[in-house]
């Protein structure tokens, strides 16, 4: 059986959109699940477009995701990826273009931008521009004296106008095309340079690439593809077009969106293992309804016939769902490192900050809903005294005040200010007075954080806030209930 070989072929032209890095983890997987071969390739023929540190950025994102490639150059001994850019240097894809004009599958279009700028036309409110194959009645004398003049030129596909051309997706199935739809596509731009369409078909060959993953919004380019490959008499790769991605509104998710790139996600306190799980399942689907799944695990269970043709829905409330999930489940020292920044930038004092991110492990789905649930540590918030009220727990203003008053001086006596001793201390307190727990609890846990919801309970916000600290907010509170 022949091994099974994919490549991400990223242009380094910013951040990675979670589209592009959906490409990457279906390609990993793919090539994965069945033992193959996964190949980097940084596709940056087109100079113009290129951003700088763009590359560092797919390498670092690659790293996050744990989307290790296999093979390439690197002179350092490793697994470096392939470069087009070096790989043009060598002269490689003008010797395949020129092989392609021997055969007449291709030919040097010397047309000036003036006359290709009149050639364009406005279909449906579109501006669009298909060649006229004026430079292919040029005889082999003439292109060669073009040449020996220095004028400039591209190398052109040469495409039929009649007839149809058919290829065949592995979701989309077979689709046919009508060759007039067709232009004949620049392979070898003016800077000698080749377009992103021909690099990828020679690279793709010359690796020996097996399965190209790619956005359906490529199926229009696929047809042009396969005349290449017929041209050369190479065999064509297995096509698996993914679908759009959108935003909730059913839009395409755009770069506007905020949160359209790993990155972005990264930004916003998610972490790299919830965003790959999430992306794997935008468009493709388990055989189980299970959703929690490890880059290993994804790799056993992937089959790509089972991605949908139909738009995936980027919703977020589901991935800050899942990204709760796995820092639930986090080891505490990883997610202690991830969370010392956000606990730091609200809490100056010197409080025990593990404790404290104890507390919001299982509470939060991003990381920086943190500094909403401690806030109060630092700072008393200004709250109102309905806040006293719970009708559950049988609480009111006058009730609190009550058992503040009682509580204040036991807990003035207490030596051992730890939450186990603290909740036994209140515990007796409560047995003695035939009070439930959560009756002496909401009271003293409202005046301690002013809030109404808290990452914790009475006795383990005392602990943190020390005997010092307590005491004087305790005693506040009974001066504002006292005064109403």
């Amino acid at each position: 059986m022949e091994k099974i070989r994919t490549r991400y072929a990223p242009s380094p032209t910013g951040r990675m959109h979670v589209g592009n890095l959906r490409t990457a983890l279906y390609a990993y997987l793919i090539a994965k699940h069945e033992g193959g071969d996964f190949i980097l390739r940084i596709e940056d023929t087109d100079q113009e477009r290129e951003v700088e540190g763009a590359v560092d950025i797919i390498y670092d994102t690659l790293r996050q995701t744990g989307l290790v490639h296999d093979e390439g150059p690197d002179k350092d001994g490793g697994c470096g990826p392939y470069v087009q850019s070096e790989r043009q240097a060598k002269g490689i894809y003008l010797e395949y273009a020129k092989m392609l004009v021997e055969k007449g599958e291709a030919y040097y279009c010397f047309c000036t931008p003036e006359r290709l700028e009149s050639l364009k036309t406005v279909v449906n409110g579109e501006e669009i521009m298909q060649y006229d194959k004026h430079c292919l009645s040029l005889t082999k004398e003439e292109v060669e004296e073009n040449l020996k003049k220095g004028m400039p030129y591209v190398i052109r596909q040469n495409n039929p106008r009649e007839g149809q051309t058919t290829f065949h997706d592995e979701l989309y199935g077979d689709i046919t095309v009508d060759n007039a739809e067709l232009d004949d596509m620049v392979l070898i731009k003016s800077d000698g340079f080749p377009t992103y369409n021909f690099a990828n078909v020679v690279d793709d060959h010359l690796m020996g690439i097996t399965h190209v993953v790619r956005g359906n919004e490529y199926l229009s380019s696929a047809p042009k593809y396969n005349r290449l490959y017929e041209a050369f008499g190479w065999r064509v790769p297995v096509y698996i077009h993914c679908p759009l991605i959108t935003d909730e509104n059913h839009k395409k998710l755009s770069k506007r969106s905020g949160h359209s790139s790993f990155e972005d996600l990264i930004d916003q306190g998610y972490i790299p293992e919830a965003v790959v799980n999430f992306v794997s399942l935008l468009g493709w689907s388990p055989e189980s309804d299970r959703e929690i799944f490890s880059l290993e695990e994804l790799v056993k269970e992937f089959d790509y016939h089972r991605i949908s043709k139909s738009p995936a829905v980027f919703d977020m409330v589901k991935l800050s769902w899942m990204n709760g999930e796995y820092l639930k489940a986090m080891d505490f020292d990883r997610f202690y490192k991830l969370a010392e920044p956000y606990l730091k930038k609200v809490i100056t004092k010197p409080y025990d900050l593990k404790k404290i991110a104890n507390m919001v492990k299982t509470r939060i789905e991003v990381l920086p809903d943190i500094e909403g649930h401690i806030d109060f540590f630092e700072k008393m918030p200004d709250y109102d005294i309905s806040m006293y009220n719970h009708k559950k727990m049988k609480s009111t203003p006058e009730t609190s005040l009550s058992v503040l008053k009682d509580v204040i001086p036991l807990l003035s006596e207490q030596e051992d200010f730890s939450n186990d001793a603290l909740f036994e201390t209140l515990k007796k307190y409560g047995e003695e007075k035939s009070y439930k727990t959560g009756f002496i609890m909401w009271p003293i846990r409202t005046a301690l954080s002013g809030r109404e919801m808290t990452p914790a309970g009475a006795t383990e916000i005392m602990e943190v806030l020390g005997k010092e600290e307590s005491l004087k907010r305790l005693n506040a509170a009974v001066e504002k209930l006292s005064a109403c």
